[in-house]
């Protein structure tokens, strides 16, 4: 690269008269790509409150994976050096969370830390060229196969990757659990000497924000009764995002298993009793695109899958989760040792090194099952859940430490003293609320009891019919990709502010949803998290609120209302007592208020609501009512 792009403050050749602090310590963040740079990322603050130090970050170039990498730099606001100006710069230390690049020819004492559960996974052996920035993808920390005739190398535990001409690559390797001592000395006993016992900072941080797992679960919209079941997928082929190579151990390891868990999920699994959400592993994102990561789960998304974020949000969702489906990456391991039930989609155990702890958990672990029932074997697992001991004593042997035992280290390298304060971690922040909005039809089921109360289960674009007693109805969300299923809803509903101008008052738009779609019984607008307001094909307009304590989606109660005026209940009784609309073992009061409309604008008249003494049986009336009974509505997306 030229040199004149190259930073010229705080390093460079003429710095010093450009700085303001010039006596400063230089920290260099090596940074492969976003994986690697997540675990650098935690611990950034370990240097916070010390002056005498300039942090800098730098890219290696030597990754297949380098989407997202300059994004993730500039969020630090940290300089950032050109790799080559990097390695041309002195510093007093650098710290990794890979093995990629040429980072024998950083000028200063090189840290080197794992960014996942330890060393675990075999990967391709680096050429003895290999840490030179243009090093093809067979070649790197990303490589993942080697010829069946040799097996490929433990990444970061045998020479391949720890020694530069016979010497070890770094001054201090950085591992979480004595097991891993006894594997390096087997496997690289010249790099023993630089071994260094700190614990996880990950697995640190996920212990500390324990305690706010209800908060995160209720950014997630994960409500009352509902479980949390959360897919992961690491990156590769043998993954359970990817479509199967190789043999497979434990469930439906080596075939292309997510196609059909998707469409299972939203079949089996009641959409207000369960929550689906996903983490991708950040290869995945950044080697196929989010764009495109979006499109392959278009559909599960619009049935209320919820992707999460693979750099911030991950931990959060880990720690809400009641069950992860997922396979033999770390994110999985993680689960498990925080005791969190998990299921293998994918679990190829060739790919790992059988001494490793994760192998022996991966052997041991329920496989998914494709032809039992989703539902019965997440409920079962849930409820027998008995936390294996291994994934916790094997992630860290120093829980709550890290943070003190790599401050202790990265100053050592430095001979520098460390800061008075204590050394911690940053907790994990509280994820914006993403509530569960699903745009795919909504088939549902409702009995309706005396009480009043409504019995109701939806199904979010099932694949097939769903098993279950009770009458039937459609509900399509306005926003639904197949306008054609408009034609076909029993309810058409959407969400928005109240006195969002593009709609008119709910009252106008319910009116102008019933006048195009004459075969609807009833429009709902949910105007928040707990009320919305719906008009009945006989221009009745009810505002329905929850309690305190009642935390469904809003639609649900606009398809409870329905349920029992088609049932021939009558709407009096609804206004004085209210109603009760459970979904699956959680009760949900909803009270009932007849609307009256707002002046007419726009040139649309308003139909006035009836008195209340006249809310008998006319919802469940006529030639254009709901079609009370009804057990096959058409879905589809």
């Amino acid at each position: 690269m030229d040199q004149d792009q190259w930073i010229r403050v705080p390093v460079g050749d003429d710095a010093a008269r450009w700085a303001t602090r010039v006596r400063c310590r230089r920290v260099l963040f090596v940074v492969h790509n976003v994986t690697s740079a997540t675990r650098l990322l935690d611990v950034l603050p370990l240097f916070d409150d010390d002056l005498g130090v300039q942090l800098l970050a730098t890219c290696t170039g030597s990754s297949a994976f380098r989407s997202g990498v300059a994004d993730l730099l500039a969020d630090t606001g940290l300089p950032v050096l050109p790799w080559e100006q990097a390695l041309a710069t002195p510093v007093d230390l650098a710290i990794s969370a890979s093995f990629g690049g040429e980072l024998a020819a950083i000028q200063g004492p090189l840290i080197i830390l794992s960014h996942g559960i330890g060393y675990t996974k075999r990967l391709a052996a680096p050429s003895t060229e290999h840490r030179a920035p243009s090093t093809d993808a067979d070649a790197d920390a990303d490589a993942t196969v080697l010829p069946r005739s040799a097996p490929p190398p433990v990444f970061g535990l045998a020479p391949d990757w720890l020694l530069a001409d016979g010497v070890p690559l770094a001054d201090a390797l950085v591992l979480s659990h004595p097991e891993q001592f006894d594997r390096l000395a087997a496997a690289c006993p010249e790099a023993l000497p630089t071994a260094v016992l700190a614990g996880d900072p990950c697995f640190d941080r996920m212990l500390a924000a324990r305690p706010y797992r209800d908060r995160f679960r209720r950014a997630l919209g994960v409500g009352r009764g509902q479980r949390l079941v959360l897919l992961n997928s690491t990156w590769s082929p043998q993954s359970l995002l990817g479509d199967g190579e190789g043999e497979g151990a434990g469930g439906t390891g080596g075939d292309d298993a997510l196609p059909a868990l998707l469409p299972r999920l939203a079949s089996e699994l009641p959409a207000d009793e369960y929550r689906v959400a996903a983490v991708l592993h950040p290869n995945i994102w950044h080697g196929h695109g989010p764009g495109q990561i979006r499109a392959w789960l278009d559909r599960a998304r619009r049935a209320g899958l919820a992707l999460i974020d693979p750099l911030e949000d991950w931990r959060q969702a880990l720690l809400a989760a009641d069950v992860v489906i997922g396979d033999h990456g770390s994110v999985t391991y993680y689960a498990a040792a925080l005791g969190t039930p998990v299921l293998l989609g994918a679990a190829p155990l060739d790919s790992l090194d059988p001494d490793a702890p994760v192998a022996d958990f991966i052997r041991t672990a329920p496989g998914l099952d494709a032809r039992a029932p989703l539902r019965g074997q997440v409920d079962t697992l849930i409820e027998s859940h008995v936390p294996q001991p291994g994934p916790m004593r094997f992630t860290s042997s120093v829980p709550g430490e890290a943070a003190v035992r790599l401050r202790r280290a990265f100053y050592g390298l430095m001979g520098a003293p460390e800061p008075p304060g204590p050394a911690l971690l940053l907790p994990l922040p509280l994820p914006d609320p993403e509530p569960a909005l699903r745009t795919a039809p909504l088939y549902v089921l409702t009995r309706v009891l005396a009480g009043p109360e409504v019995v109701l289960t939806r199904y979010a674009d099932p694949a097939r019919e769903p098993a279950g007693a009770g009458d039937a109805h459609l509900a399509v969300h306005e926003d639904t990709r197949d306008p054609g299923q408009l034609g076909l809803a029993d309810i058409v509903f959407r969400c928005g502010a109240p006195d969002d101008p593009r709609f008119g008052p709910p009252g106008r738009w319910a009116a102008e949803v019933l006048d195009r779609h004459p075969h609807c019984a009833l429009a709902a607008y949910v105007t928040g998290p707990s009320s919305c307001v719906v008009r009945t094909r006989d221009g009745v307009l009810l505002r329905l609120t929850s309690g305190a304590e009642a935390d469904a989606d809003p639609a649900v109660y606009a398809s409870a209302v329905h349920a029992w005026l088609a049932a021939g209940r009558t709407l009096a009784a609804l206004i004085e007592d209210g109603l009760t609309v459970r979904t699956g073992r959680t009760g949900h009061h909803v009270v009932i208020a007849a609307e009256t409309d707002g002046p007419t604008t726009g040139g649309t008249r308003q139909r006035p609501s009836p008195a209340p003494a006249d809310m008998s049986t006319a919802h469940a009336s006529g030639a254009d009512t709901p079609r009370a009974g009804r057990r096959s509505p058409r879905t589809g997306s």
